[in-house]
């Protein structure tokens, strides 16, 4: 691997430019180096990416009397009516292929009697989910490819931060990034150019997500001309660890599925007064349940109870949990752990279909940041590896022409419809607005754009996030390009959400708290020109 924190004066034309380092950019660029040329830009370590974060695992049907099929019927309800079922049925059937090649490359799953262990995690109708060290699964993965990736003749270029993608007659060409550590500028061409920078949970005030995670992906394509799509569901994870001055980490979904159970301050469970399958229940339900709870007690944190389970089984399977817990004074094998819910996951992103092509030529999009409807309105628990390693294979043969035209087709026919919609330009009326920082964004986000939502507060935060926007200085250093993406991905996500008067999946509106079957569609956005918005 060629790692370098400037650029190869060489070499600035590439076949294939990948922006991101984690799982499906490194995929996606092991499998691209076998037909052409490779460059991965970073904007910080190679390391740096929510990949390393995830502990539930990788689902996939491998399981004796599990099927494609099960797994499919299963992601298709977590996602409350608006999968896309090719997208769905593409990720459940080739899923198995794609794991079997991370065990061939190396990646140290975990196994009972020699056998690869499946546990069983929320909404899914059987045990279907392949861990590694337990519940270090994301850092395992991240560090096989890493590895396989040094050992390439791959190109990465660490702290060079996308700043723009370049694009000609309708056609994305190249890369324009910034080196962090000099403020040089950088120029790189490609013939294909693929977004994988992951999700923007550090748009909200908790998240579970490391500090890279500023939506970059979606801004940067946005701003090229790619539509985007589903950006008013973001999935809240219903339990990270919550005390005061500690981080939002993230306390495993697989935890209830070995038992954990959820319980109130009075040590009463209560996840079977909102769902019949109570802790199992999908992510959405749990979260709003937990914030219910939070809300009838005062506001602390619930508690999440596995300590029926024997100390050494808690310890062997959660080792990292476990450690983390302990540092900060829970003893998880004798007491319930203090949760919450906490901004995890992007179920939106930039549109692409099942080959990762976006609405644009020549630009691709893989993982948390691209939307081909594969999870709806609410993910499925550990179907997000998976989407990694499923759609980065489709992406590299659809550059091979392997892919069928259309190149950018309309929804399945069996699949819900698209409704299209650009930003508004709001009349400013928030004399008030506080001051633009990263800080103020995280509290408007949590407050406004979080769990529970309603048109007041997402109409305000659209005036203010608008208003910020328009006034905002020229990006001219890291924090001021993530501030910048981040406050256009606040913009497209509450203009989703506005135009959504219907709750689904994570999406839940108090004005409108039910689904409506005249909303069983997609809100696609794309960017007016200047010279619109300059008139309006």
């Amino acid at each position: 691997m060629n790692l370098r924190t400037v650029p190869p004066v060489e070499k600035t034309d590439y076949d294939y430019i990948i922006i991101g380092s984690g799982i499906a950019g490194l995929n996606t660029a092991l499998l691209a180096q076998e037909h052409g040329s490779v460059l991965i830009l970073t904007k910080g370590r190679i390391e740096d990416c929510n990949t390393l974060y995830a502990q539930g695992g990788i689902a996939a049907a491998l399981g004796p009397g599990d099927s494609a099929v099960l797994h499919m019927q299963d992601t298709l309800t977590a996602g409350a009516g608006l999968c896309d079922p090719e997208a769905v049925s593409v990720l459940t059937r080739e899923g198995p292929q794609r794991v079997a090649n991370l065990i061939q490359w190396g990646v140290p799953f975990d196994t009972i009697h020699g056998q690869i262990a499946l546990g069983r995690e929320g909404a899914h109708s059987m045990p279907r989910i392949l861990h590694a060290g337990g519940d270090a699964t994301g850092q395992h993965i991240e560090t096989t490819l890493a590895q396989r990736v040094a050992q390439s003749s791959i190109t990465v270029l660490e702290f060079s931060l996308a700043t723009k993608i370049l694009v000609e007659e309708g056609r994305a060409y190249g890369v324009e990034a910034r080196d962090t550590a000099s403020s040089r500028t950088l120029k790189f061409t490609g013939r294909y150019i693929i977004v994988a920078t992951g999700g923007g949970g550090r748009l909200y005030r908790f998240t579970t997500n490391p500090e890279v995670a500023t939506g970059d992906g979606v801004a940067l394509a946005f701003n090229a001309g790619a539509a985007v799509m589903d950006l008013e569901f973001y999935q809240f994870h219903p339990t990270a660890f919550s005390m005061e001055g500690s981080p939002s980490f993230l306390l495993s979904e697989a935890m209830r599925g070995e038992g954990a159970v959820l319980r109130d301050n009075q040590g009463r469970a209560f996840m079977s007064d909102y769902h019949p399958l109570a802790d199992l229940a999908p992510r959405d339900v749990v979260s709003r349940a937990i914030a219910a709870e939070m809300e009838s007690s005062g506001g602390g944190p619930v508690r999440l109870d596995i300590s029926h389970l024997p100390a050494d089984t808690v310890q062997a399977r959660f080792p990292t949990i476990y450690s983390f817990c302990m540092e900060h004074g829970v003893d998880i094998t004798k007491e319930p752990a203090p949760v919450a819910p906490a901004a995890h996951y992007m179920m939106g992103g930039i549109k692409t279909d099942v080959w990762g092509r976006t609405s644009l030529g020549g630009l691709y999009g893989c993982g948390e940041v691209a939307c081909a409807a594969v999870h709806g309105a609410n993910r499925l628990a550990s179907n997000s590896l998976l989407d990694t390693l499923v759609f980065a294979q489709r992406v590299v043969a659809s550059t091979l022409g392997d892919a069928p035209e259309p190149a950018t087709p309309g929804p399945s026919p069996d699949g819900p419809a698209y409704v299209a919609a650009t930003l508004t330009q709001r009349q400013l009326v928030c004399a008030s607005a506080p001051a633009l920082s990263l800080e103020s964004l995280q509290d408007l986000m949590w407050r406004n754009v979080g769990i529970n939502r309603n048109g007041q507060r997402l109409l305000l935060s659209a005036r203010i996030l608008q208003l910020w926007q328009r006034t905002m200085p020229k990006p001219e250093d890291l924090p001021s390009f993530e501030l910048a993406n981040m406050v256009l991905l606040a913009r497209l996500m509450v203009e989703a959400a506005l135009l959504r008067q219907e709750s689904r999946g994570s999406h839940f509106r108090e004005d409108f708290p039910q689904p409506s079957e005249q909303w069983e569609k997609h809100v696609v956005l794309t960017k007016i020109s200047t010279s619109q918005e300059d008139a309006t």
